[in-house]
């Protein structure tokens, strides 16, 4: 469904971020992008979405393939309307608009009238909360109900690939579950889904499969259950550590630890 091959990204000309990053979205599927901040992952939704000019980027080498078509230099407008929608980082709602009007700010590339209304009565099942709160303004929202906004303002594109940027930041670990389970929700109704995540418990929770991306390149992929079983996985990035005796500690309690140095090749 969407193909990522060989791509290198790079910034002002002179930042290398990408470094021949390769990743695949299957139909039906929910794709991980996991890694620590500064890896690359924000980097690669802007190649995906069309977004790199306006952060002075540019994909150098490699390719960007949506249903078997080239999209690495096309238009963003372009790119949503063929199917693939973005919720950024940080929410980005409009906080003067109310929740129906920023509702309707994501169906800005769909001129059919009732396939907007149907993307809003969707919408609205998806997002209860979101029916009670619609006259409200947005910047009165709750940081959860914000989210859930900025998912369902994407959502009103009608896409057949969502891509969620760090969905989970910032949110007490009762909405992260309600993300997540709303996550799962969409891609039950036929949306794909690719999601880039530091929370790799709950990403890997819901995943089918997973990259771990460091230093702009792909260093571990695998099906879900297989990473989280991984002692790499669960050592760098769901917080367990096996101390000298063998007990299983939480990560908080490690002093010091070493990457693997087969991650580094």
């Amino acid at each position: 469904m969407l193909e990522v091959a060989n791509l290198e990204v790079v910034y002002n000309d002179v930042v290398l971020v990408l470094r021949g990053l390769s990743i695949e979205v299957p139909e039906g599927q929910i794709v991980a992008l996991l890694g620590a901040n500064g890896a690359g992952k924000t980097t690669t939704l802007r190649a995906i979405s069309g977004l790199l000019g306006v952060h002075e980027g540019e994909a150098t080498k490699g390719t960007v393939t949506w249903r078997g078509e080239e999209i690495t230099h096309s238009n963003p407008a372009d790119i949503v309307r063929s199917g693939v929608t973005q919720v950024m980082e940080g929410r980005r709602v409009f906080a003067e608009l109310t929740v129906d009007e920023n509702l309707q700010t994501g169906a800005f590339t769909n001129d059919d009238k009732q396939s907007v209304k149907d993307a809003y009565d969707r919408t609205m099942e998806l997002f209860p909360v979101l029916h009670d709160r619609r006259s409200s303004l947005a910047g009165y929202l709750s940081g959860g109900e914000q989210q859930m906004l900025a998912m369902g303002r994407a959502m009103m594109a009608n896409p057949e690939l969502l891509i969620l940027d760090e969905p989970s930041l910032g949110l007490a670990p009762l909405l992260v579950e309600q993300v997540r389970d709303i996550v799962v929700d969409i891609n039950k109704s036929g949306v794909s889904v690719l999601l880039i995540e530091q929370n790799a418990a709950m990403a890997l929770s819901i995943a089918d499969y997973g990259y771990i991306m460091e230093n702009g390149k792909i260093v571990l992929d695998d099906d879900a259950t297989t990473l989280r079983q991984d002692e790499d996985v669960q050592e760098f990035y769901l917080g367990l550590h096996t101390d000298e005796s063998g007990e299983r500690k939480s990560f908080r309690d490690v002093k010091h630890y070493k990457r693997r140095k087969r991650w580094l090749s």
